[in-house]
């Protein structure tokens, strides 16, 4: 078999026609099967999914997301790297799926229903559009009901867990993945995380979600607005001037008895949402010179002039709680 991953060095067999794969049949909890690899070309011919707004009775995959599924094919395209990790199908009675040459052989018919889809639906989309192919790791379970599949696409989403997002923007330096952005967020956020001086010591949380902690997706998301303020971004320049806004803040939540809020997802974003008026204000009282005490100057009318009935209503929304703020430091400005 030719090793090229052009489509065109192989001749792919056409639709209605019987193939071969070698294969391991494996048997657990009184199912069985096979694990296989095949080409990606062949599996963009025989797969189909099943999703709830199609099938109310049988249906049971989310909705295809095709901007997934085009990073997908570009990762293949671009030989970016390998697709380890096993597309789990479920076979249909379309694929006439047999075990033959002493067990160690499956042979199905090229049909689009050979295959449900179980695990790896984005994956074989990506297959479909993606101009070159390559071999995967295939399992492919035999002789499952309507039930058994819906069972054990129940076990993969919920007892097989994803590695969190923290832990993957934690590792993205090691594995030299980061882009500008990422970069200078990861420094900033590691100096509040490390820093003696940080306003946050001891509330960051770098690769993993913990109660009472600031992951480092929340301070990311809270941090998009905070960076585009700085027109020459600098991890220490945007932590020395953030840090004091923070410290500010903290003390008008410590005054109104919900300093321990600081560390909700929602209101860590609402406070850093508000940082880029809060700048504004500060700059056009006392000039590019920022300070804690010139930012506590600014926030002030939220000290006077929230209550935690008030907070606490608005908090379950950034919008609703960053407009209030907003509301409450623009009533009380003036140059």
């Amino acid at each position: 078999m030719a090793t090229s991953n052009s489509r065109q060095a192989v001749k792919s067999p056409v639709a209605g026609s019987r193939i071969r794969f070698s294969a391991s049949l494996i048997q657990q909890a009184g199912k069985q099967f096979y694990s296989l690899t095949m080409p990606t070309d062949i599996l963009s011919m025989c797969c189909f999914v099943t999703t709830r707004a199609e099938d109310q009775q049988t249906g049971f995959q989310r909705v295809l997301d095709k901007k997934r599924a085009q990073d997908i094919a570009s990762y293949i395209d671009d030989n970016l790297g390998t697709i380890p990790g096993s597309i789990i199908l479920s076979a249909q009675p379309d694929a006439e799926l047999k075990l033959i040459g002493g067990g160690k052989t499956v042979e199905f018919t090229i049909t689009p229903k050979a295959f449900l889809v179980l695990d790896g639906q984005h994956r074989v989309y990506g297959f479909t559009l993606a101009s070159s192919a390559m071999r995967v790791p295939v399992v492919i379970y035999s002789g499952l009901t309507h039930v058994e599949e819906a069972r054990l696409f129940i076990d993969i989403n919920t007892k097989q867990r994803q590695v969190p997002n923290e832990l993957l923007l934690d590792i993205k330096q090691l594995a030299q993945r980061e882009g500008d952005r990422d970069k200078l967020l990861r420094e900033v956020f590691d100096l509040f995380n490390e820093d003696p001086n940080s306003a946050l010591l001891g509330l960051m949380s770098p690769s993993s979600r913990q109660k009472q902690r600031i992951s480092r997706v929340t301070f990311n998301l809270a941090f998009k607005s905070v960076i585009n303020v700085f027109t020459t971004p600098e991890s220490k320049t945007i932590f020395t001037v953030a840090n004091a806004y923070v410290g500010a803040f903290l003390d008008v939540l410590q005054h109104l008895g919900l300093h321990q809020r600081v560390t909700s997802p929602a209101v860590f974003r609402a406070l850093m949402d508000t940082f880029p008026e809060v700048a504004r204000i500060s700059a056009a009282q006392h000039g590019k010179s920022f300070s804690k005490s010139k930012f506590a100057t600014v926030l002030s009318p939220i000290a006077e002039q929230m209550t935690t009935a008030r907070f606490t209503k608005a908090a379950v929304s950034v919008n609703q709680l960053s407009s209030l703020f907003a509301t409450l430091i623009k009533k009380d400005f003036s140059i």
